[in-house]
């Protein structure tokens, strides 16, 4: 069924209703994807608490498709084992009446465990239960099954891949290159190193901070940090700046309009993570055509080793990053055809069409036709 068609309504004359779970009003990506959905007649329902999900399930039957995508908020925000298991329990309890009234599973494995996980077998369970129950099991890298294999299987299982759209059109705003680079106080010589993204202790900040003193000419390069922050990591960000490296740091929430800015001004973004399945920071580098440093992961590879404007260092190696970042890198622009080709609506269209095909058919959903 293509996107600009209604969606088939249910055997009871509603639309079909789609529960998505959880939604963060701070992350763009499930609001893009939901694009087409919306326009071609779904209900959408969304929650970010595991008890309103369980309230937003109770009324789902035949035609109705429940979307589960990051799972920390069902085991990792209990603070004991006791708790953690309870919440499981509840949540396949929700997941599993909705099945038996005939709405279908889609799962988006965003990343291979939790950051930060605490209740690990626990954890481990509930993505066992989901690979297991899915109707379709949706992947943005296509080579997921094999890094999460190590934890659950999803061999045999119904898999689409569906790449992570662009942002484009999405944090369109003024000013020029210049005027951001102005605004930063960066020099026509400087070379302007972006972070962008929520900074947490496993994204490996500390190996890029590192890498850029070991860089050639490192009196060259600026840091530039933006992203919310908890106060202990700031406090450690801050041992690990050497008095000698300029930084321009916002440890917040960086505004829509502010974006641009940030990406205007960078003459490289780097992903020095230390664990890594899929990065919305990567298609936000691309939606502003800037040049991206990515680990040498194989995943990675597979799905962005072709791409003119990535270049690859080995992950958790300094001296790596710092040799990528001494040589001369690829032009600003050449990410254009790949965002333009991941545009959000086009992304979007592609979602549309497996959830109609999920909620019309009662046998399983075999591997998009596209990927």
């Amino acid at each position: 069924m293509a996107a600009t068609e209604r969606s088939r309504p249910r055997d009871d004359g509603r639309a079909p209703r789609l529960a998505v779970f959880p939604v963060y009003r701070d992350n763009p990506y499930v609001n893009l994807m939901l694009l087409a959905p919306r326009a071609s007649g779904w209900d959408v329902v969304e929650s970010a608490r595991l008890e309103r999900f369980e309230r937003d399930l109770e009324p789902l039957g035949s035609g109705d498709v429940v979307h589960v995508h990051w799972t920390a908020p069902i085991v990792q925000r209990a603070d004991g084992v006791d708790e953690a298991a309870e919440r499981l329990d509840r949540f396949r309890a929700a997941v599993d009446t909705a099945r038996g009234r005939g709405a279908k599973v889609v799962w988006t494995v965003h990343n291979t465990l939790p950051h930060d996980v605490r209740h690990d077998d626990l954890e481990i369970t509930l993505n066992r239960y989901l690979a297991s129950t899915a109707d379709v099991v949706h992947v943005m890298n296509s080579n997921t099954s094999d890094v999460v294999a190590p934890y659950y299987d999803l061999s045999g299982r119904s898999v689409s891949h569906i790449p992570h759209p662009s942002y484009r059109g999405v944090y369109d705003g003024v000013g020029s290159r210049a005027e951001a680079r102005a605004r930063f106080g960066l020099g026509e010589d400087d070379l302007a190193v972006l972070f962008f993204g929520q900074v947490r202790p496993y994204k490996g900040v500390d190996v890029l901070i590192e890498a850029l003193q070991q860089a050639e000419r490192p009196e060259r390069f600026v840091l530039l940090l933006a992203g919310k922050t908890s106060a202990e990591d700031v406090a450690t960000i801050d041992r690990l700046v050497p008095p000698g490296l300029r930084t321009v740091r916002h440890h917040g929430y960086v505004d829509d309009a502010d974006v641009k800015s940030w990406f205007d001004a960078a003459d490289v973004s780097v992903l020095p993570y230390r664990r890594i399945l899929n990065s919305g920071s990567l298609h936000l580098a691309a939606t502003f055509d800037v040049p991206t440093v990515l680990p040498d992961e194989p995943h990675l590879r597979g799905d962005f080793g072709h791409e003119p404007w990535v270049r690859w260092f080995e992950p958790g190696n300094p001296a790596a990053l710092a040799h990528v970042l001494s040589q001369p890198l690829p032009a600003r622009g050449a990410a254009h055809d790949f965002s333009a080709r991941l545009a959000p609506f086009a992304v979007s269209r592609r979602y549309d069409a497996l959830l109609s095909a999920i909620s019309s058919l009662p046998e399983r959903v075999g591997s998009d036709p596209e990927a």
